[in-house]
Parts: structure tokens; C-alpha cells; sequence
């Protein structure tokens, strides 16, 4: 049963080669994306179902011998997110079907989306740091694939900014590796969770976990370093932004929970403390940024900054709870971020433009488009019952619970302001007249196979502030596995 856990990395690679052969047939190509979607989600469900019956679930690729060789494994946390990685994966290939460019395919949109949601899940799945750095790599790889296909002349200056400061953070996660493998002659996360203790230099350690969350800092884009994203996301197409936008930084927020709940425990007052600190000013700073925008696309890559703040929050705090409501965190954030930016290619589709002075009246004129902008709008904004609401309560009650008070204070505080924002847009987009004149005959029509994807996430929205209960009892599960790794560390090593 240990083999399900390769399929989740396979079947999107396998694809991915598949779709690049068949690349100048946009229709079949569409078609095999999709098709391989599906079975992708099909493969993260069982996943997930392995893991919550028999509890973590190891790999050892070529049966190499622990700690040794490359090692996959999956627990609530990762399967979790491999689950909706896989679902975000099926309703991006859907509703790019319908937004992607023959020209697009054939430079080579498929097979560099397939390679990045295998990357994606690997990182989620790997049991080794190096590994972990080769994802990442992978997942940097594909994503300037899709940035620069089809040659556009207002992504590429983004694109090579993206690039040259993702590199930068590949130096610095390259040399904590080296510094890690030096002081503990391993990498695999379990054994290193064992042999870090023994590590007698603390200063030399305490360096090298500031410089690996330096690294995944940039990658989650924490404050000061997230410049990258507001100037890379918002020129690129909606489909490709939202899968972007709701899982990319993700990644980087999933390796920092690993590391600094699995490795570098041993200095919680040095570590911890400065990532409370860099989770309160990249929430207060995106937030803040967010409100000054008028174009849609740079107002939701502000809040995406925001919204990591409260993640790295939950870490920081510590407990199972925080940890707990990080994981409904990344979820409920990875499906509403999603779903906002598909909604702004269909408001540029209804409207005409990105830019809020521009567009009005789709309240109007396009009913369902307002449901799909309100819903994930106001969840994003903390408003009950929506994921949310639950989101954030969790997230400031184990705040409060800590005796973090400041910490809570301004976590609602930025609830608020995003509320600001998300009420900017609908009474901009929605609510205020039009602009343009436009007679009835000329009111753009929206394809219901754009508007299906849209109207799923938001199911899911609702159903998660719904059925919060169920979430939370699992969350709940993750977050103690997390704080109490032994059984983790265990699976792995083999009780050795």
C-alpha cells in the first residue's frame, strides 16, 4: 500500500510528457490535461484515505536503506495538501480550456503545468531536504516555463525578477543544506529531527535555521521579501494566476511548518519569536498595500501576502490548535485566493478591463458572476459561516489561548482592512454604474465550462464553514502529529 504514495508525483509526469507530444493539438492536448487531472485527484483521495486509516505512510524509493536514499512520506499535513493541490489542479485544466491560447498550448502550457503540480507534490511528499531543494527547483522550472510561453514582451522583465530572486533563495536554502549535512551528516528530516539535538554548536545551528527560513521566506514571500510576487502575478493569465496564487506560496509556508516543527525546535525563543514578528508585519504590510490598489489582479497578489502572515502565525504560536488552524488556513486560502482570481478574468471578460475605474454594473448584468465574487470575497474577509470565518477565529483564538494578545489584536485588525478591500471591489465592479455604455445586446456573454469552476469552488467555500466540524477534528490531528512527531519520525526510521 506504501506505492500510493508515488502516484500523486507520477500520473502529472506522466502527463506532462504525454501533452508535450501532443502539443500542437490544442484540442486533444486540453482534453488529455483534464483527463490526467482527474486521475491525479483520483490518486490524492486514496492517499488520503491510506493515511487517515493507517496513519503516516513511508516510501523508500529503490529500497535503499534508512536514513539513506530517497524517502517519500505522507502524513495528515501532506496528504491534506496534496488533496487540494489535485483539486486546484482539476478546475484550473477546466477552466483553462476555455482560457488558454492555441499559441499558449503549443508553446508548451500543459506539459510545464503538469510538471509543476508534480513538483508542487513532491515537495508536499518528500522526506529528505535535498529532495525538498529539488522540488523546488522543478517547481521554478515550470513555473517560468508558463511565464514566458508564448513570448509575451509585459511578463518577461517579471519573470526574470521572479527568477533571479528565486535564485537567490536557492543559494541560501543550498548552503543551510551544506551547513546541515556538516553538523549532522544527514538530511533526511526524521533522522535529522534525532541528530539535531546532538549538534553542540548552537550558534552555528541557530545561523543555519535563519538562513534556511531566509530562504523559505522568499518563497512564501514573507516581509521584507515579497516584492516579487505583486510584480510577477498580476501579468499573468487568470487560470495560470490562480493556480499560482493559491498553491505557489503555499509551498514555501509547508516547508517552514515542516522544518520548524520537525528539525529546529531546539531555540523556539530565537526562531519563533522572528517568525511571529515577519508573520504580523507581512500581514499588516500586504493588507495595507492591498487597500491602495485599484487593479484587481494587484489588489489579490497583496492579500495573497497578507494571508501567509496568518499561517506563519499559527507556526509561530506553536500549539496544536495554531498549528491546526494554519492547515484550515492554507486550504481555505489555496481554494478562495483561487477562486478570486478566476473571478478577474471573468470580470475583465464582462467588463473590459482589470482596473476597477473601468468596469460597474456587473451586479446587473451578470448575477452569477457577483455569487462567485461574493462568496470567496467575504470568506477571504473572515465573514460566518464562510471557511473563513472559522479560518481566522481559530487562528486568534489560539493566540489568545497562548497569551499572545497583540498577536490576536492585529490579526482582526487585518481582517478588516481586507474586509476594505473586498468591499472596494464590489461596490467598483459591481455595484456603481458602468462606465461604458452598453446596451443589453451587448453584454458579454460568459461561458458556463469558465462559470462551473467558479461556482464549484465557492460550493466548497460554503460546504467547508458548513462542515467545519469534520475539518477541524482532522486539522486538529495534524497539528498534534506536528507538535508530537514521534510517530512520524518513527514510520520513518523504523523505531530504530
Amino acid at each position: 500500500m506504501t506505492q500510493v504514495l508515488i502516484f500523486p508525483i507520477l500520473v502529472p509526469l506522466a502527463f506532462a510528457i504525454y501533452t508535450g507530444c501532443f502539443r500542437h493539438h490544442p484540442s486533444h492536448s486540453s482534453s488529455a490535461a483534464i483527463a490526467g487531472a482527474l486521475i491525479h485527484l483520483a490518486s490524492a483521495g486514496w492517499l488520503l484515505s491510506v493515511v487517515t486509516t493507517q496513519g503516516v505512510v513511508v516510501l523508500w524509493v529503490g529500497s535503499w536503506p534508512s536514513p539513506a536514499g530517497i524517502c517519500l512520506v505522507a502524513d495528515l499535513l501532506s496528504a491534506v495538501l496534496v488533496l487540494v493541490t489535485a483539486f486546484l489542479h482539476v478546475v484550473v485544466m477546466i477552466y483553462t480550456r476555455f482560457d488558454t491560447t492555441h499559441e499558449q498550448i503549443r508553446s508548451g502550457f500543459h506539459p510545464f503545468m503538469q510538471m509543476l503540480t508534480a513538483a508542487i507534490c513532491g515537495a508536499f511528499l518528500t522526506g529528505d531536504l535535498f529532495n525538498l531543494y529539488v522540488w523546488f527547483e522543478v517547481m521554478l522550472m515550470a513555473s517560468f516555463g508558463i511565464m514566458v510561453m508564448d513570448h509575451p514582451a509585459a511578463r518577461l522583465p517579471n519573470a526574470v525578477k521572479y527568477v533571479t530572486l528565486n535564485i537567490v533563495a536557492t543559494l541560501f536554502l543550498l548552503t543551510g543544506i551544506g551547513l546541515v549535512y556538516g553538523l549532522t551528516g544527514t538530511l533526511n528530516l526524521a533522522d535529522l529531527h534525532e541528530k539535531i539535538v546532538l549538534v553542540e554548536n548552537d550558534g552555528l545551528l541557530a545561523g543555519t535555521s535563519l538562513l534556511l527560513m531566509t530562504a523559505f521566506g522568499i518563497k512564501s514571500a514573507l516581509f521584507p521579501l515579497f516584492f516579487w510576487l505583486p510584480a510577477a502575478y498580476p501579468t499573468l493569465p487568470p487560470g495560470v494566476a490562480a493556480f499560482f496564487g493559491g498553491l505557489l506560496t503555499k509551498v514555501g509556508v509547508y516547508a517552514l511548518i515542516r522544518l520548524f516543527t520537525l528539525v529546529f525546535v531546539t531555540h523556539p525563543h530565537i526562531t519563533h519569536t522572528i517568525l511571529m514578528i515577519a508573520a504580523g508585519l507581512t500581514m499588516l504590510s500586504g493588507v495595507v498595500t492591498a487597500a491602495s490598489q485599484m487593479d484587481i489582479r494587484r489588489i489579490l497578489s497583496f492579500h495573497i501576502i497578507s494571508q501567509v502572515g496568518y499561517m506563519i502565525l499559527g507556526l509561530a504560536v506553536l500549539t496544536p490548535l495554531a498549528l491546526a488552524a494554519a492547515l484550515i488556513y492554507m486550504v481555505h486560502n489555496i481554494i478562495a485566493k483561487a477562486t478570486l482570481f478566476l473571478v478577474g478574468g471573468l470580470i475583465q471578460r464582462a467588463g473590459g478591463s482589470f482596473h476597477l475605474t473601468q468596469v460597474g454594473s456587473l451586479y446587473q448584468t451578470h448575477g452569477l458572476l457577483s455569487v462567485g465574487f461574493f462568496i470567496p470575497a467575504f470568506a477571504l474577509a473572515g465573514l460566518p459561516p464562510l471557511s473563513g470565518f472559522w479560518a481566522k477565529l481559530l487562528i486568534i483564538y489560539a493566540c489568545l489561548e497562548s497569551r499572545h494578545y497583540g498577536a490576536a489584536a492585529l490579526a482582526a485588525f487585518v481582517g478588516l482592512l481586507t474586509l476594505f478591500s473586498m468591499v472596494k471591489i464590489w461596490m467598483e465592479a459591481f455595484w456603481k454604474p458602468s462606465p461604458q455604455k452598453q446596451t443589453a445586446s451587448e453584454t458579454r456573454v460568459l461561458s458556463p465550462w469558465m462559470m462551473g469552476p467558479v461556482l464549484g469552488l465557492c460550493l466548497m467555500i460554503v460546504l467547508m464553514g458548513i462542515f467545519i466540524e469534520p475539518v477541524f477534528h482532522l486539522a486538529l490531528t495534524a497539528g498534534e502529529q506536528l507538535v508530537d512527531p514521534a510517530a512520524y519520525v518513527a514510520a520513518v526510521t523504523g523505531g530504530k
